[in-house]
């Protein structure tokens, strides 16, 4: 179950001349059938342009998208059998919740009891069904918003396809509303595409993620791909808080590599090297995320000396800000702060060590996004 899309150098150019604008630069990706596939990316980067290319309502430029191996490039929205959820619902007032969910099978005149049983599983699967005789303005943002949802799947679509679906919502809600939409599409093994611009929504739902920057794919894997491993200062950036530290490379350590920056000598993952900085006594920039950093009570192999700059409690973590020699003041994440009484808890402007995780660095290229 589920469709194959295969998008082939794709591209959206709006205007012409010197207005001309590249929304999508000679794209390509396969999104495999069943995929709950994410486009992810700051504003302008794309991805709703590509999303409306695979729906039909925008025709590309040049290159080709495929459902299944059958071209539908130029296929109107109505013959290629997707749903769409749109960022602002679009129910109709006047309807009620049977009747909107109902719209797309009307269209496709399909007769009772059909249409009246397809309409009760898809309110069924979005856990919705007591509300089927309500008007739109008698739910909630996140009822409505289950409900687009529910009018999408009842067509039985080969692909579905979510404009932001969440952004509406309060950051409560979307956190609730999350695994919901998550079980709803794999439950229904339809292929779906998702677009957000929400780091934390992609990681939590994504069972692949494509980050765009410009019109273009910059990295693109699983959640845990991405943020464990960024190829470039853009990804470790917009996915997260990260730590970006140039150090220097010494020699004979390519394999074992150790670096030096002003405070002193810390050792990075075995055999992680960028492909451009592989050879001793050059710059090496080191993604290093919060949580990969520790304050320590004893100096060991990988513990650097610094002083707190400030902290701030967040309940399950605690945020500290310490400077130190040779780079930009480093940011870690302490979980459960005071838990532990093996914990470090110095004031502004106390001597620290700081502990770098080795194998939680990862070797960046900082230049690839810039």
């Amino acid at each position: 179950m589920g469709t194959q899309i295969t998008i082939d150098s794709l591209v959206k150019v709006f205007g012409n001349g010197k207005t001309a604008a590249t929304a999508c630069d000679h794209l390509s990706l396969t999104i495999e059938p069943g995929e709950l596939f994410f486009l992810l990316g700051p504003s302008g980067c794309g991805k709703t342009t590509l999303l409306r290319m695979i729906a039909g309502f925008i025709d590309p430029t040049a290159g080709t998208i495929a459902f299944d191996g059958k071209d539908v490039t130029h296929d109107a929205p109505n013959k290629r059998n997707t749903g769409m959820v749109f960022q602002s619902y679009a129910l109709w007032p006047h309807m009620t919740v049977a009747q909107n969910v109902a719209f797309g099978l009307n269209v496709r005149k399909i007769a009772n009891p059909e249409k009246d049983q397809r309409v009760i599983d898809a309110l069924a699967a979005v856990q919705m069904e007591e509300y089927a005789a309500r008007k739109p303005n008698q739910l909630s943002g996140g009822q409505q918003q289950r409900v687009a949802l529910a009018r999408a799947l009842v067509i039985k679509p080969d692909v579905l396809l979510l404009d932001e679906p969440l952004s509406n919502l309060d950051a409560k809600l979307r956190n609730d509303l999350r695994l919901q939409i998550r079980r709803i599409c794999k439950d229904s093994g339809i292929t779906t595409v998702y677009v957000t611009h929400d780091q934390k929504e992609a990681l939590s739902m994504a069972d692949r993620v494509a980050l765009l920057k410009l019109g273009q794919i910059v990295q693109i894997g699983t959640p845990r791909e991405l943020y464990r491993a960024p190829e470039s200062q853009f990804v470790a950036e917009f996915l997260g808080e990260t730590n970006l530290i140039d150090a220097q490379l010494q020699a004979g350590s390519i394999e074992h590599p150790r670096y030096k920056i002003e405070a002193g000598v810390f050792s990075g993952p075995s055999g992680k090297i960028t492909g451009d900085n592989n050879q001793p006594d050059t710059k090496q920039t080191l993604s290093i995320r919060p949580e990969a950093i520790r304050l320590r009570k004893e100096q060991s192999e990988n513990t650097l000396p610094g002083v707190l700059i400030e902290t701030a409690y967040l309940g399950e973590t605690a945020q500290h800000l310490v400077e130190i020699k040779g780079c930009p003041p480093v940011k870690i994440a302490e979980m459960n702060p005071y838990g532990s009484t093996s914990a470090v808890h110095p004031n502004p402007g106390d001597q620290v060590l700081v502990e770098f995780l080795a194998d939680d660095m990862v070797p960046i290229n900082k230049d690839a996004s810039q």
